[in-house]
This record gives structure tokens, C-alpha cells and sequence, in this order.
């Protein structure tokens, strides 16, 4: 039935909620009746999501499935800030299971029709009553559109047990929010033929459900006295890589630092190549080196380099006024400098003020071995070229 749909009606259903997912920005959220796990992939990717769990009867299917979830390589290269942690849970949603309750939003796509009508009052407890989450979303045919499926005799699959008219759905959604304290809207997805709109409906028929208060009008209250049930089984679960792991916080920190530190070395090696009367004046630092905008050469002895490399010395504070993602993954300068000072990529002088980068004496003459002296740089410094070339 789907071919009659562009984008595909499987397709349209998830885009609703990925849709509702990215204007409302929920931190938990749950798909019941995942199956093969395909809106939870797509979920995945909205990473103000913290806790993404789906749960399944068929044990199996989610098995096959699972490792569809696990992180991808650009989660390594490109963490977000916020911790993401996927799990799978093979269980009946007819089940109370305490790890369920305080979700932002649950969503239940095309799953109540295959329900038993004593298996869907007990799901309505589950869900509304028990885990009570501040918003459900629920998915299920509208039967008023079947007649425009060609060939189509009963329902539009054979492990449906009913599937409800726009008031049938309706009726039963009003009452649920009665019971349990909610609102519900209603819309859908895969729209009728120009004309039909109105007297047939959408192919899918969709309600959103909101809930008006911490108290359920059945007399539960949320989070309190509640029942400890654990009856879903655990089959997968995973931890996204991100910045509240300090390892991985520091990998792209140091990876960003040292991509600064060198593009302002760069900078700084291409301005001593620029002609006399251009160049920023360049005076003796007390430190011994020779100030630069803010950037010095320093000794490679008090480094402990080899005698033919030359450094520069980029300051901490430089950096961090230079590259605004540094400010945002450490916080302040001092954690900046913490993070970053026992890690091997990162040479730092004896006070850890600033970075040393270092260069290749080959590097720096680019062919000519006067470039240096001709740009005027050595003679402003009053430093003669041999010092470099000593190691005492």
C-alpha cells in the first residue's frame, strides 16, 4: 500500500515525529512496538536526545536489528555536547516496567491495532497511567480510507485485531484522556485524493496526547508509591561518545588547540615574508625570545629540542581570544590549561603560559636560506643566526 505514497506512508509516519522530536526538543524519549528499529535510527541523530529506548515483543527481530544503532564515525569525529545513551528492551507493552516512567515523550506507531482490545485497556494503564509521560504520540489506520486500496478485502493486515474509524479513535483517545489527565489533538498522514479531504481523512490517522498534570485523575500519583517492576529484558545498550567523557572532551580540545596554534604560527611565518616597510615591528622579549603579535621564538635549549628545529611560543590566553570554540569546550582559560597539560601532543613552555609549535630550520628557510635574514627579523631581534644552530 505504500507505492501509493510519495514520500512512502512508513516514511511520512516517522517524519511526524521526527518533525514533533526537533520543535520540541524532548530529552527521553521511548518508541514502543520499535520493530526493526528504523525510527529510532532516525532519532538517533537529534542529539538533545539523551536517553533513546525502544521496546519490542520479537526478541529476535531486535537482535538482527540492534547493532544498526551503534555509533557511526563522524559521533567519534564531530561529539556534541550532550551524553546520548540507546537501549533495547524486548518486552509486551501490556507490562509495567518502573525504567519507563518520567519520559518526555512515547511514541506507539502503528502498534495498537494488533493489540487485543483487553491487551489495549491494559496498555492505555501502562502507558497514560503508569509511565505517564508528559507527551504520547499514537499512530493507526484510519479504516474510512480503505476502500481506495484496490484489491484490498478486511483489514490492511493479517495480525490486525481492529482498525477504527477518525471517531472510533477519536472516542476512544477522549476517554483515555478523561481517565488519565491529558489533551489530545488530532492530524495525520498520507492525505486523501483532492475533494476527499474531509469525508475520508488521512490514510494514517494520528493523536498527539499532552498531559495537564503531575496528578492522574485515576488517583495514581506520579512518581510516588509507585510499583518497582523490572520484566523487560535488557538486550542492548550503548553510550554515544561525546564531551561529557573528559577523554574524548580532551582529544578535541587538544586536536582544536594545536589546529590554532599552528594556523597562527603559519600567519605569523607568512608576515615576516612580506616586504620591510610592511612588517609589524618586532621588539626583544623579557622572556628571551622575540615578540611577534604576541608570539615568540624561544630558545630550543630550554626546550630540550633537537638543535636544527626553531619554535615558536603561541601564549594560552592568544589562543583563547582567537578561537571561540575553545572558550565553549573548556569553560575558562584555567580549565583550558588543565586539560590539555599532561597530554603528549601538547609541548608547553615551564610556566604552561603558552604552546610551543615547532618547525624545521628546512621549513622555515622555504628554499632560500636568506629569506629570514633578508625579511629583517634577525637583525630587529639582535639575535645572530648561529645561536640557532648551537646547542650549548
Amino acid at each position: 500500500m505504500n507505492p501509493l505514497f510519495t514520500p512512502s506512508l512508513h516514511t511520512q509516519r516517522h517524519d511526524f515525529v521526527v518533525d514533533f522530536v526537533r520543535r520540541t526538543n524532548p530529552k527521553k524519549v521511548a518508541d514502543l512496538g520499535c520493530g526493526e528499529c528504523s525510527l529510532l535510527q532516525k532519532l538517533r541523530f537529534h542529539r538533545q536526545i539523551e536517553l533513546l529506548v525502544g521496546v519490542d515483543i520479537n526478541g529476535e527481530k531486535l537482535r538482527k536489528k540492534m547493532h544498526r544503532l551503534a555509533p557511526i564515525s563522524t559521533d567519534y569525529l564531530q561529539p556534541p555536547a550532550n551524553q546520548l545513551c540507546v537501549q533495547l528492551y524486548q518486552g509486551s507493552v501490556t507490562q509495567k516496567d518502573a525504567r519507563f516512567r518520567g519520559f518526555d515523550l512515547i511514541t506507539s506507531i502503528e502498534l495498537i491495532e494488533h493489540l487485543a482490545l483487553n491487551d489495549l485497556e491494559q496498555f492505555s494503564k501502562v502507558v497514560f497511567g503508569y509511565m505517564a509521560p508528559q507527551t504520547v504520540i499514537i499512530s493507526t489506520p484510519n479504516s474510512e480510507f480503505n476502500p481506495l486500496f484496490p484489491g484490498l478485502l478486511g483489514f490492511r493486515h493479517n495480525d490486525h485485531k481492529f482498525e477504527w474509524t477518525r471517531v472510533e479513535f477519536q472516542s476512544w483517545s477522549l476517554k483515555v484522556c478523561l481517565v488519565f489527565g491529558y489533551m489530545a489533538e488530532f492530524t495525520g498522514v498520507g492525505k486523501a485524493p483532492p475533494g476527499q479531504e474531509d469525508s475520508i481523512g488521512f490514510c494514517t490517522q494520528i493523536g498527539v496526547f499532552h498531559r495537564l498534570m503531575m496528578t492522574n485523575r485515576d488517583g495514581h500519583m506520579f512518581g510516588n508509591n509507585a510499583e518497582v517492576e523490572f520484566p523487560y529484558k535488557l538486550l542492548y545498550c550503548v553510550t554515544y561518545p561525546s564531551l561529557c567523557d573528559n577523554n574524548i572532551l580532551r582529544k578535541v580540545l587538544v586536536s582544536e588547540l594545536l589546529y590554532w596554534a599552528e594556523k597562527l604560527t603559519k600567519q605569523w611565518l607568512e608576515n615576516l615574508a612580506v616586504e620591510h616597510e610592511e612588517q609589524i615591528p618586532v621588539e626583544r622579549d623579557d622572556r628571551g625570545g622575540c615578540e611577534f603579535g604576541e608570539i615568540f621564538w624561544t630558545n630550543p635549549q630550554e626546550l630540550q629540542c633537537q638543535p636544527l628545529h626553531r619554535h615558536v611560543s603561541v601564549p594560552l590566553h592568544l589562543l583563547w581570544n582567537c578561537c571561540p570554540k575553545l572558550s565553549e569546550l573548556s569553560g575558562s582559560l584555567g580549565n583550558m590549561r588543565q586539560l590539555i597539560v599532561d597530554d603528549p601532543q601538547v609541548k608547553m613552555n615551564g610556566q604552561h603560559s603558552a604552546v610551543i609549535i615547532c618547525i624545521l630550520e628546512q621549513e622555515l628557510e622555504d628554499d632560500d636560506p636568506n629569506d629570514l635574514r633578508d625579511s629583517g627579523y634577525a637583525e630587529a631581534c639582535h639575535v645572530e643566526p648561529e645561536h640557532w644552530e648551537t646547542d650549548d
